[in-house]
Protein backbone atom coordinates (compact mmCIF):
# COMPACT_ATOMS: atom_id res chain seq x y z
CA UNK A 1 0.00 0.00 0.00
CA UNK A 2 1.07 3.32 -0.78
CA UNK A 3 3.41 5.28 1.98
CA UNK A 4 0.88 8.01 2.46
CA UNK A 5 -2.36 5.60 2.77
CA UNK A 6 -0.40 3.46 5.56
CA UNK A 7 1.34 6.24 7.64
CA UNK A 8 -1.83 8.06 8.14
CA UNK A 9 -3.34 4.74 8.58
CA UNK A 10 -1.07 3.85 11.68
CA UNK A 11 -0.16 7.20 13.03
CA UNK A 12 -3.46 7.89 15.20
CA UNK A 13 -3.59 3.92 15.68
CA UNK A 14 -0.64 3.70 17.87
CA UNK A 15 -0.43 7.32 19.00
CA UNK A 16 -1.70 6.10 22.65
CA UNK A 17 0.30 3.02 22.88
CA UNK A 18 2.35 2.12 26.03
CA UNK A 19 3.63 -1.14 26.78
CA UNK A 20 3.87 -4.12 24.62
CA UNK A 21 1.44 -5.22 22.13
CA UNK A 22 1.98 -8.66 22.86
CA UNK A 23 3.08 -10.58 25.87
CA UNK A 24 3.64 -14.52 27.09
CA UNK A 25 4.78 -15.42 30.63
CA UNK A 26 5.76 -18.51 31.82
CA UNK A 27 3.89 -20.12 28.74
CA UNK A 28 3.89 -23.86 28.16
CA UNK A 29 2.91 -24.90 24.73
CA UNK A 30 1.79 -28.25 23.06
CA UNK A 31 -0.66 -30.18 21.66
CA UNK A 32 -3.68 -31.78 23.62
CA UNK A 33 -1.71 -31.34 27.22
CA UNK A 34 1.79 -32.96 25.59
CA UNK A 35 3.89 -30.22 26.29
CA UNK A 36 6.41 -29.28 23.73
CA UNK A 37 7.60 -26.50 25.40
CA UNK A 38 7.35 -24.25 28.75
CA UNK A 39 8.99 -21.58 30.36
CA UNK A 40 8.44 -19.07 27.55
CA UNK A 41 8.52 -15.17 28.35
CA UNK A 42 8.33 -13.07 25.11
CA UNK A 43 7.53 -9.64 24.77
CA UNK A 44 6.85 -7.88 21.07
CA UNK A 45 7.02 -3.56 21.32
CA UNK A 46 5.08 -1.61 18.81
CA UNK A 47 6.99 -0.54 15.96
CA UNK A 48 9.95 -3.79 16.27
CA UNK A 49 10.95 -6.38 14.40
CA UNK A 50 11.75 -9.48 16.51
CA UNK A 51 13.20 -12.70 14.83
CA UNK A 52 13.15 -15.86 16.40
CA UNK A 53 15.50 -18.54 15.25
CA UNK A 54 15.54 -22.58 15.98
CA UNK A 55 15.77 -25.69 14.18
CA UNK A 56 12.78 -27.69 12.96
CA UNK A 57 10.71 -29.52 16.11
CA UNK A 58 11.90 -26.69 18.20
CA UNK A 59 8.07 -25.70 18.73
CA UNK A 60 8.16 -22.04 16.42
CA UNK A 61 4.52 -22.61 14.85
CA UNK A 62 3.30 -24.10 17.96
CA UNK A 63 4.17 -21.22 20.10
CA UNK A 64 2.67 -19.17 16.80
CA UNK A 65 -0.34 -20.77 17.41
CA UNK A 66 -0.68 -20.46 20.77
CA UNK A 67 -0.06 -16.82 20.47
CA UNK A 68 -2.75 -16.06 18.26
CA UNK A 69 -5.56 -18.33 20.45
CA UNK A 70 -5.64 -21.66 17.63
CA UNK A 71 -4.44 -23.76 20.17
CA UNK A 72 -5.04 -23.12 24.14
CA UNK A 73 -2.23 -22.45 26.37
CA UNK A 74 -0.57 -25.30 28.44
CA UNK A 75 0.08 -23.04 31.42
CA UNK A 76 1.21 -19.24 31.86
CA UNK A 77 -0.54 -16.31 29.85
CA UNK A 78 -0.86 -14.31 26.96
CA UNK A 79 -1.57 -10.42 26.57
CA UNK A 80 -2.77 -8.78 23.48
CA UNK A 81 -2.27 -4.71 24.20
CA UNK A 82 -2.26 -5.68 27.76
CA UNK A 83 -5.31 -7.65 28.20
CA UNK A 84 -5.34 -11.49 28.61
CA UNK A 85 -5.83 -13.16 25.23
CA UNK A 86 -8.78 -15.42 26.08
CA UNK A 87 -10.75 -11.79 26.96
CA UNK A 88 -10.58 -10.88 23.12
CA UNK A 89 -13.44 -11.57 20.97
CA UNK A 90 -12.20 -13.33 17.72
CA UNK A 91 -13.26 -10.30 15.54
CA UNK A 92 -11.65 -7.66 17.21
CA UNK A 93 -8.41 -9.73 17.56
CA UNK A 94 -8.31 -10.30 13.76
CA UNK A 95 -8.23 -6.81 13.25
CA UNK A 96 -5.57 -6.16 15.20
CA UNK A 97 -3.06 -9.49 14.26
CA UNK A 98 -2.47 -10.80 10.62
CA UNK A 99 -0.82 -14.62 10.40
CA UNK A 100 1.01 -15.99 7.36
CA UNK A 101 1.16 -19.75 8.03
CA UNK A 102 4.22 -21.28 6.33
CA UNK A 103 1.79 -22.71 3.80
CA UNK A 104 -2.04 -22.87 3.21
CA UNK A 105 -4.21 -25.13 1.20
CA UNK A 106 -6.25 -23.87 -1.56
CA UNK A 107 -9.32 -25.75 -2.24
CA UNK A 108 -11.57 -23.15 -3.82
CA UNK A 109 -10.51 -21.98 -7.21
CA UNK A 110 -9.84 -18.07 -5.99
CA UNK A 111 -7.62 -15.96 -7.64
CA UNK A 112 -4.98 -14.30 -6.38
CA UNK A 113 -6.75 -11.11 -6.14
CA UNK A 114 -9.44 -12.46 -4.04
CA UNK A 115 -7.50 -13.94 -1.99
CA UNK A 116 -5.85 -10.84 -0.93
CA UNK A 117 -9.23 -9.15 -0.93
CA UNK A 118 -10.11 -11.76 2.22
CA UNK A 119 -7.36 -10.02 4.16
CA UNK A 120 -10.45 -7.18 4.61
CA UNK A 121 -12.78 -9.41 5.79
CA UNK A 122 -12.72 -8.15 9.02
CA UNK A 123 -13.19 -4.71 8.08
CA UNK A 124 -16.16 -5.61 6.32
CA UNK A 125 -20.00 -6.39 7.74
CA UNK A 126 -21.43 -9.87 7.29
CA UNK A 127 -23.68 -9.18 4.40
CA UNK A 128 -21.61 -6.31 2.91
CA UNK A 129 -19.73 -6.31 -0.60
CA UNK A 130 -15.97 -5.08 -0.50
CA UNK A 131 -16.33 -0.98 -0.79
CA UNK A 132 -14.13 0.78 -3.35
CA UNK A 133 -11.62 1.36 -0.65
CA UNK A 134 -11.52 -2.49 0.27
CA UNK A 135 -10.46 -3.14 -3.20
CA UNK A 136 -8.10 -0.09 -3.02
CA UNK A 137 -5.81 -1.42 -0.43
CA UNK A 138 -5.84 -5.12 -1.82
CA UNK A 139 -4.59 -3.99 -5.10
CA UNK A 140 -1.84 -1.40 -2.99
CA UNK A 141 -0.68 -5.23 -1.35
CA UNK A 142 -0.37 -6.76 -4.51
CA UNK A 143 1.45 -4.21 -5.89
CA UNK A 144 3.86 -3.90 -2.99
CA UNK A 145 4.75 -7.74 -3.18
CA UNK A 146 5.05 -7.22 -7.03
CA UNK A 147 2.33 -9.84 -7.32
CA UNK A 148 -0.26 -7.35 -9.43
CA UNK A 149 0.45 -9.15 -12.49
CA UNK A 150 -1.05 -12.55 -11.01
CA UNK A 151 -4.45 -10.82 -9.83
CA UNK A 152 -7.12 -12.84 -12.31
CA UNK A 153 -4.57 -16.26 -11.92
CA UNK A 154 -5.81 -18.93 -9.62
CA UNK A 155 -4.07 -19.71 -6.66
CA UNK A 156 -4.29 -23.23 -7.90
CA UNK A 157 -2.24 -22.43 -10.54
CA UNK A 158 0.88 -20.32 -9.38
CA UNK A 159 3.97 -21.44 -8.16
CA UNK A 160 4.35 -22.23 -3.93
CA UNK A 161 6.48 -18.95 -3.32
CA UNK A 162 3.64 -17.00 -5.24
CA UNK A 163 1.20 -18.08 -3.47
CA UNK A 164 2.92 -17.62 -0.36
CA UNK A 165 3.85 -14.08 -1.88
CA UNK A 166 -0.13 -13.67 -1.56
CA UNK A 167 -0.77 -14.70 1.45
CA UNK A 168 1.78 -11.76 2.80
CA UNK A 169 -0.05 -9.82 0.44
CA UNK A 170 -3.05 -10.53 2.15
CA UNK A 171 -1.52 -9.93 5.97
CA UNK A 172 -0.95 -6.63 4.34
CA UNK A 173 -4.46 -5.89 3.25
CA UNK A 174 -5.52 -6.45 6.49
CA UNK A 175 -4.05 -3.66 7.90
CA UNK A 176 -3.78 -5.28 11.38
CA UNK A 177 -1.05 -3.56 14.24
CA UNK A 178 1.11 -6.49 14.75
CA UNK A 179 2.16 -9.15 11.79
CA UNK A 180 3.17 -13.19 13.01
CA UNK A 181 5.06 -14.67 9.93
CA UNK A 182 6.06 -18.02 9.76
CA UNK A 183 8.94 -18.89 7.45
CA UNK A 184 7.36 -16.49 5.38
CA UNK A 185 10.50 -16.65 2.56
CA UNK A 186 11.09 -20.22 3.00
CA UNK A 187 9.29 -21.49 -0.90
CA UNK A 188 10.61 -17.70 -2.23
CA UNK A 189 13.47 -17.30 -4.90
CA UNK A 190 16.55 -14.50 -3.47
CA UNK A 191 14.82 -11.56 -5.63
CA UNK A 192 11.32 -12.19 -3.62
CA UNK A 193 12.46 -12.82 -0.27
CA UNK A 194 14.79 -9.47 -0.77
CA UNK A 195 11.38 -8.41 -1.60
CA UNK A 196 9.54 -9.13 1.99
CA UNK A 197 12.19 -8.55 4.05
CA UNK A 198 12.16 -4.59 3.02
CA UNK A 199 8.11 -4.98 3.22
CA UNK A 200 8.67 -6.10 6.83
CA UNK A 201 11.54 -3.32 7.41
CA UNK A 202 8.87 -0.62 6.52
CA UNK A 203 6.19 -2.19 8.86
CA UNK A 204 8.61 -1.58 11.75
CA UNK A 205 9.30 1.45 10.69
CA UNK A 206 5.62 2.79 10.47
CA UNK A 207 5.17 1.65 13.95
CA UNK A 208 3.99 -1.58 13.13
CA UNK A 209 4.80 -4.86 15.20
CA UNK A 210 6.51 -8.08 13.54
CA UNK A 211 7.04 -11.29 14.66
CA UNK A 212 8.76 -14.03 12.32
CA UNK A 213 10.75 -17.18 12.21
CA UNK A 214 13.30 -17.79 9.80
CA UNK A 215 15.76 -20.18 9.52
CA UNK A 216 17.94 -17.83 7.87
CA UNK A 217 20.23 -16.10 10.32
CA UNK A 218 20.88 -13.56 7.25
CA UNK A 219 17.32 -12.32 7.11
CA UNK A 220 17.34 -11.72 10.76
CA UNK A 221 20.42 -9.33 10.36
CA UNK A 222 19.16 -7.82 7.57
CA UNK A 223 15.66 -6.66 9.56
CA UNK A 224 15.34 -7.79 12.92
CA UNK A 225 15.76 -5.61 16.13
CA UNK A 226 15.75 -8.17 18.44
CA UNK A 227 16.29 -12.15 18.16
CA UNK A 228 15.29 -14.82 20.11
CA UNK A 229 16.49 -18.24 19.67
CA UNK A 230 14.04 -21.28 20.27
CA UNK A 231 15.67 -24.88 20.98
CA UNK A 232 13.82 -27.78 22.50
CA UNK A 233 10.63 -25.86 23.37
CA UNK A 234 12.69 -23.37 25.57
CA UNK A 235 13.99 -19.56 24.82
CA UNK A 236 17.91 -20.18 25.03
CA UNK A 237 19.47 -16.80 24.26
CA UNK A 238 17.80 -13.22 23.21
CA UNK A 239 19.25 -10.04 22.40
CA UNK A 240 20.04 -7.50 19.70
CA UNK A 241 21.36 -8.54 15.90
CA UNK A 242 24.90 -9.00 17.90
CA UNK A 243 24.21 -12.27 19.63
CA UNK A 244 24.31 -13.87 15.87
CA UNK A 245 27.48 -15.72 16.07
CA UNK A 246 29.17 -18.85 14.65
CA UNK A 247 29.47 -20.36 18.23
CA UNK A 248 25.73 -19.22 19.45
CA UNK A 249 24.30 -20.83 15.83
CA UNK A 250 26.55 -23.68 16.25
CA UNK A 251 24.69 -24.81 19.40
CA UNK A 252 21.74 -23.61 18.54
CA UNK A 253 21.22 -26.30 15.48
CA UNK A 254 23.68 -28.45 17.01
CA UNK A 255 26.19 -28.65 14.49
CA UNK A 256 30.24 -28.24 14.49
CA UNK A 257 31.42 -24.18 14.82
CA UNK A 258 33.65 -25.02 11.91
CA UNK A 259 30.73 -25.36 9.49
CA UNK A 260 28.57 -22.53 10.30
CA UNK A 261 32.44 -20.67 9.24
CA UNK A 262 32.73 -22.53 6.32
CA UNK A 263 28.96 -21.50 5.40
CA UNK A 264 29.57 -17.98 5.80
CA UNK A 265 32.92 -17.31 3.99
Amino acid sequence: MSDTAFDAMTADRHQQDTGPVLEARGLAIGHHRKRIGEDIDLQLHRGEVLCLLGPNGSGKTTLFRTLLGLLPALDGSVRIGGKPLPGWPRKALARLIAYVPQSQAVPFPFTVAQMVLMGRTVHIGPFAQPSAHDRHVAAEALEALGIAHLSARACMEVSGGERQLALVARALAQEARVLILDEPTSSLDFGNQLRVLERIATLGKRGIAVLMSTHQPEHALRVADRVAFLKAGRIVRRGGREIIDARALAELYGVAESLIAAGSA
